[in-house]
């Protein structure tokens, strides 16, 4: 039996190989330690980069430049300049603000577009400032005119339980950076801060809106073990760090109070341990690829890997397959344009590019 178990664990990888090698990558741009990018127009894209640059670039002409701004960051860590978006006529910007004497926080902060300079004013400040350059989350969504956030827990464990901090949770804020008078606080949630939207999360960096469903699903980090995807629910609260979702510390010992699901947290819709390290997701749609609309796309940055995930139902994920891997380093973010190009940000070789058939 455990001779018939080998062989087929080794059909299952070399099935997945012959999968991933049926695709290519074409490298566009050169850069340095990019994180996200955001379309301006089919040809032309904002991208920051950690260490503190905004880039544009034309994917046509590859054109490429650095952007002025007013940002007041901090590279530390895994912070600096992180999530960015375009949203009509207006920049929205995830960072690392320096808070001063050591401190930083997840900050949001707005900017008119424009192509040679980013006039940015804050309009969220995670609180309170840490001395840490762990786990920032800083991904953003807009639906509905409001932005929906990640601000990861930098590295303080259950301070993700604690409702009077920003840390740990996401956040939904409008556009001027208000509070929507409809978030938990206001419906049952008292002891709420204003700004949260769920509890309980370590660090999401992948996040992205369904262009199927309208719901908007995470990618989160678990410690050894415990990585997951999974939806973005009002008022609910995904257990960290009493509930680790089956990972374990670094160390190997045991991580949170309990050591499985139960109905006082949000379940994942789909888990890995060991972890994979994921980041960007994105729900494919469009017409270059057009068998996978609808299923899910997972990036990797240990792994460095490209997995698609297909929905059973809207509650259920099933099938993974590995897309690609090793053809790239840690890959960071990846958007899907709207002719249903497939671009690819990896950070440790730096580059900018496009997945090909």
């Amino acid at each position: 039996m455990k001779k018939f178990l080998n062989i087929l664990s080794v059909f299952f990888i070399l099935t997945q190989s012959t999968y991933a090698q049926n695709f290519k990558i074409e490298k566009i741009l050169d850069l340095k330690d990019p994180w996200s990018l955001t379309f301006i127009n089919k040809d032309e894209v904002l991208i920051t980069e950690k260490d503190g640059e905004i880039v544009f670039a034309n994917i046509k002409s590859k054109e490429v430049r650095k952007i002025k701004h007013n940002l007041n960051y901090k590279v530390d860590g895994q912070g600096g300049l992180l999530d960015i978006i375009k949203h009509n006529n207006d920049i929205f910007i995830c960072y690392t603000e320096d808070r001063g004497g050591g401190k930083t926080s997840t900050s949001i902060a707005k900017a008119s577009f424009a192509k040679d300079n980013l006039n940015f004013k804050n309009i969220f400040q995670a609180n309170p400032p840490i001395n840490s350059g762990y786990h920032f989350g800083c991904r953003l969504v807009i639906k509905d005119n409001m932005i929906y956030a990640s601000a990861g827990e930098r590295g303080n464990g259950n301070i993700a339980q604690d409702p009077k901090t920003h840390v740990g949770k996401m956040i939904r804020i409008n556009l001027d950076g208000s509070s929507p008078k409809d978030n938990p606080k206001f419906k049952g949630k008292n002891d709420w801060l204003a700004e949260i939207y769920q509890i309980g999360i370590r660090n999401p960096q992948g996040m992205t809106l369904s262009p199927f469903n309208g719901k908007i699903y995470i990618s989160n980090h678990g410690a050894k073990g415990g990585d997951f995807f999974g939806e973005v629910k009002f008022g609910e609260n995904y257990g960290w760090q009493i509930w680790c979702w089956g990972g374990v510390n670094y160390s190997g010992t045991k991580c949170g109070e309990t050591d499985q699901w139960d109905s006082r947290f949000t379940k994942p819709l789909y888990t890995w341990s060991p972890s994979i390290a994921v980041s960007a997701v994105q729900i494919y749609k469009g017409d270059e690829f057009k068998e996978w609309n609808g299923h899910i796309l997972m990036t990797s940055l240990k792994d460095e890997s490209i997995r698609k995930l297909e929905f059973i139902n809207e509650n259920e994920v099933g099938k993974e397959v590995i897309i690609l891997k090793g053809k790239l380093d840690r890959i960071r973010d990846l958007k899907i344009a709207e002719d249903g190009k497939i671009y690819i940000l990896s950070n440790g070789a730096g580059a900018l590019s496009v997945l090909k058939k």
